[in-house]
């Protein structure tokens, strides 16, 4: 179990062959584990990419095989045999094998730690990489309820009549329905009546056409699309569809996944929240007589397994899913599609802080398919890709079938009254569309009641205990909630500071405004879809069948209803605060400002009826907001990227970030001022390419009860910055004082909050 290194030194016992199995753990550490055969294995056959059970301490773990080597820097005497091996064949295929290893090597992650991340957690656990097996219950031929040796058995005589009734056999999981005692079967089998056959749950081939919807036409930008993108097949080509919301971009993705099929290859599908899956499954259930798995964080363990294990055995045609489902096995892949390319939910926050969009490129390009990045709103970094021919740019300017695209207003509120966030132009507005027979959407990226809750005598503003920001009143559960950490206390019924009694909620969130459009508009449905209203099961499905009735109501929420969802009745979309991103901190705030401005927009006027955009804004006379409202979202991103070029920030310079926080203030910033230190010592030999800015605390320095702070380092190349950091890393690992913190690094960061 003990570490290897890399080649073995002078002086070391060489172990004899049989070979020495080197494997990657499920641990932070970035090393490979050297382990002797289990008994009795024949290590000739052992192939890499295969799993073992090994141990690891006093505990076991389940271990992927990479190398086979001869000789070991660890001791002959230390070495431990593993336990068992666990495949036949790799679960994995060698594309997605060398895909894992790539992404170690990117983002600066244990290999080990990488494949748990691709396998399924019942893999990851050790359970077989095999299809579901069923197993069903038969009477024997012969068996008869008069035998005698169930004279005194009702129970086993009235199962065996009830297996008589069911020919084909009677499967295990329903005999409960069936109210079949599994005691009274055991009996049974032990006195020959009954037989037990396993049978392995497969999916049947496909037979007959694909289609089971007849296809929409394409216009000419959308024609244009299509073919540049079929002319790539059988070979990597990376594309960019960028078209205007409602431009008919999914008619384009689902005419390529028919070619794709016809092909005999399978098509991967990423969308960016798992809200998106059962709309996403349902239009593609309704064109296609195809198989179709749907992955994402949602399903039981047991769940995801099987559609992992159907996409690769080749089971499922069309496989969709959120940001893990890139590393799902395809037996035939054919074609990668990633949906709302720019949403910032395919970078993996925690543990191995991937970004799905990017890494799917790479294994577009491991397995010589094309890949197509879609969006109304394409990530800076994408359209540069575009703009620099990497992409091939497909763009769809017109919305499909005729529809009109919004017109946009931008509403000086200044000095206007605001009745929980509502100005009165507005309310007039959502009245007249109410009046009309269609909906209204209210846009508000604030969950909760109201942003905080303030004291009126002395100014006292409820803070969270344990990070530096401040608690959001939730009404609707009674308490106080910190989005950062998840703190809930109740609200106190006098201030703290000054013991008055006059509290109160201050700004206006989802809850708030619901409450008040409840009154203001009695007669009309309002509809909350934000984390907190859909969190019970089946509670999005359920608002949204309602919002399809086409009837007038008024559905409120966050950046949720921004992505990809189609509502035709919808002719009013009102955001009412669009000031949030126009002086933050992250250099990508108005870049994801504008993104959501113009997606939740372009939910308005998606069918026959034109559609409007009001903005509330204090400030309708900002440059930003001016020429995104006139001029549109490319002449904003155009304007952007040079901006970008001129400061040498991304995606004209690239970036890591080195974290780390600890319980006590100091203790964070003293690991990485030797970080830094350790940093410029290594660049004295490499070269004074990469620049080191910091270290400085976090932009919110106490989250969680730990004090945080950040290094970033910044290279005009690639190349230089990765040279930097893998002998920085191993480094890091030994020092002291990086054992009293928690530390990461994310490697091309979209947050640095």
């Amino acid at each position: 179990m003990l570490p290897s290194s890399a080649p073995s030194r002078p002086g070391i016992r060489r172990v004899p062959t049989p070979s020495i199995l080197r494997l990657a753990l499920p641990s932070p550490l970035r090393r490979l584990f050297d382990y002797l055969p289990p008994r009795g294995v024949d290590v000739a056959r052992l192939q890499p990419g295969v799993r073992l059970r090994v141990p690891f301490g006093r505990r076991e773990m389940v271990g992927v095989l990479v190398d086979k080597v001869e000789a070991s820097d660890v001791p002959a005497d230390k070495l431990r045999p593993a336990l068992a091996v666990l495949d036949r064949e790799p679960p994995m295929p060698a594309h997605l094998l060398e895909l894992c290893r790539w992404t170690a090597q990117y983002y600066q992650h244990s290999l080990g730690d990488t494949f748990s991340w691709a396998l399924p957690n019942l893999l990851r656990q050790g359970d077989p990489a095999e299809a579901r097996q069923q197993r069903f219950w038969h009477a024997e031929p012969g068996a008869r309820e008069e035998d005698p040796r169930l004279a005194r058995a009702p129970r086993q005589r009235e199962t065996l009549k009830i297996l008589k009734q069911h020919p084909h056999g009677v499967a295990h999981d329903l005999l409960s329905q069936l109210q079949i005692n599994k005691d009274s079967l055991d009996l049974l089998q032990e006195k020959g009546l009954v037989t037990l056959e396993v049978r392995e749950h497969r999916v049947p081939p496909h037979h007959g056409p694909w289609l089971a919807q007849a296809e929409l036409p394409l216009n000419a930008e959308q024609r244009a699309a299509f073919e540049a993108v079929r002319a790539g097949f059988g070979s990597f080509h990376s594309f960019l569809l960028a078209g205007v919301t409602g431009s008919g971009k999914t008619e384009v993705y689902l005419q390529l996944i028919r070619e794709t099929l016809e092909a005999g290859k399978q098509a991967l599908v990423l969308i960016p929240e798992i809200n998106l899956g059962p709309q996403t499954l349902s239009r593609f259930e309704r064109r296609f007589n195809a198989r179709i798995a749907l992955l994402h964080s949602a399903l039981t363990d047991r769940e995801r397994l099987d559609a992992w294990l159907a996409a690769r055995d080749g089971d499922a045609d069309i496989i969709i899913g959120t940001r893990s489902a890139l590393f799902t096995p395809l037996k035939n892949p054919g074609l990668i599609i990633i949906d709302e390319e720019h949403d910032a939910s395919y970078k993996q926050q925690e543990g191995l802080r991937y970004h799905a969009r990017d890494l799917a490129m790479v294994r577009a390009r491991l397995e010589n398919v094309p890949i197509l990045l879609g969006s109304a709103t394409p990530a800076l970094e994408s359209l540069h890709n575009a703009q620099s021919g990497r992409y091939g740019l497909l763009r769809l300017t017109q919305r499909a079938g005729g529809a009109h695209q919004p017109k946009f207003h931008r509403l000086d509120v200044k000095s206007l009254p605001l009745d929980s966030g509502i100005s009165m132009p507005l309310q007039r507005s959502i009245k007249e569309t109410l009046a009309a027979g269609q909906q209204v959407l209210v846009y508000l990226n604030r969950r909760g009641f109201a942003p905080t809750l303030l004291c009126h005598d002395c100014g006292w503003i409820s803070q969270c205990p344990r990070c530096d920001a401040r608690m959001t009143v939730h009404q609707g559960s009674g308490e106080l909630r910190c989005h950062h950490c998840d703190h809930r206390e109740r609200p106190p019924r006098n201030c703290p500071k000054c013991g008055t009694v006059d509290l109160r909620p201050v700004g206006a969130g989802t809850e708030r405004a619901e409450e008040r459009l409840r009154i203001l508009f009695p007669d009309y449905p309002v509809l909350r879809i934000d984390r907190d209203s859909t969190s019970r099961k089946h509670a999005m499905r359920d608002l949204f069948a309602t919002i399809n009735k086409g009837e007038p109501c008024i559905l409120v929420g966050t950046q949720m209803l921004a992505k990809g969802h189609h509502f035709p009745r919808v002719t009013l979309v009102a955001i009412l605060d669009a000031d949030g991103g126009l002086f933050s901190a992250d250099f990508r705030a108005s870049e994801r400002m504008a993104q959501q401005i113009v997606q939740v927009a372009g939910r308005a006027g998606r069918a026959e009826e034109p559609g409007r955009v009001l903005i509330q804004t204090h400030l309708a006379d900002h440059p930003l907001l001016v020429q995104l409202t006139e001029q549109g979202y490319f002449a904003f991103a155009d304007q952007a990227l040079t901006e970008r070029r001129s400061a040498g920030l991304p995606p004209f310079s690239h970036l890591a970030l080195l974290r780390a926080e600890a319980h006590k203030p100091g203790q964070a910033e003293g690991f990485l001022d030797e970080a830094c230190a350790e940093a410029e010592r290594l660049q004295a030999t490499l070269g004074h390419e990469v620049e080191l800015l910091g270290p400085v605390p976090a932009p919110m320095e106490r989250r969680a009860g730990r004090y945080r702070a950040q290094l970033l380092l910044m290279s005009t190349a690639r190349a230089p910055l990765h040279r930097l950091l893998t002998p920085w890393l191993q480094t890091l690992e030994g020092m002291p004082s990086g054992r009293q913190v928690r530390w990461s690094l994310d490697v091309d960061p979209i947050d640095l909050f």
